[in-house]
């Protein structure tokens, strides 16, 4: 049966996962973009399972949208994992964007402030963001001047 125009190809409904403190949940609002939803708090006990959950459909996945809007508390362990998505997906070829709650956005003033994560105001913003960027390139080491 035809897919009807923006809706997700029947292998990749909408689905969502509990992990320890941590509710995940993918949407699909136009094929091949995921916006990956996490409520709650994200740290060392679900930090990493948080990234495995993100790109667990790589394969499909060309543009990604990482709504934290939900969480009210993020350690440093959510903080490395954000990192880990951002080379994973660089590795992958996926585009991507993180829309912060006021818990990330306050940790990641202190721990990312050369703003090296691609960060969006609200997901219209990082879905258009993501469709129409070029991919940003993995920065291992900061440019001297």
């Amino acid at each position: 049966m035809p897919q009807a125009p923006g809706e997700s190809p029947p292998d990749l409904a909408p689905d969502n996962r509990v992990c320890h403190s941590a509710h995940f949940e993918t949407r699909w609002p136009q094929p091949s973009t995921a916006v990956v939803s996490a409520r709650g708090e994200l740290d060392a006990a679900n930090g990493n399972k948080f990234v495995e959950y993100a790109l667990r459909n790589a394969t499909q996945t060309q543009w990604l949208v990482i709504d934290l809007t939900g969480l009210t508390f993020f350690a440093t362990a959510g903080f490395s994992a954000l990192h880990t998505l951002n080379v994973q997906c660089a590795g992958e070829d996926i585009r991507w964007a993180l829309v912060p709650s006021l818990a990330v956005d306050r940790l990641l003033r202190l721990c990312d402030p050369d703003s090296t994560l691609p960060i969006c105001v609200d997901i219209p913003n990082a879905l258009t963001t993501v469709h129409s960027d070029p991919p940003r390139l993995l920065k291992l080491i900061p440019q001297t001047r």
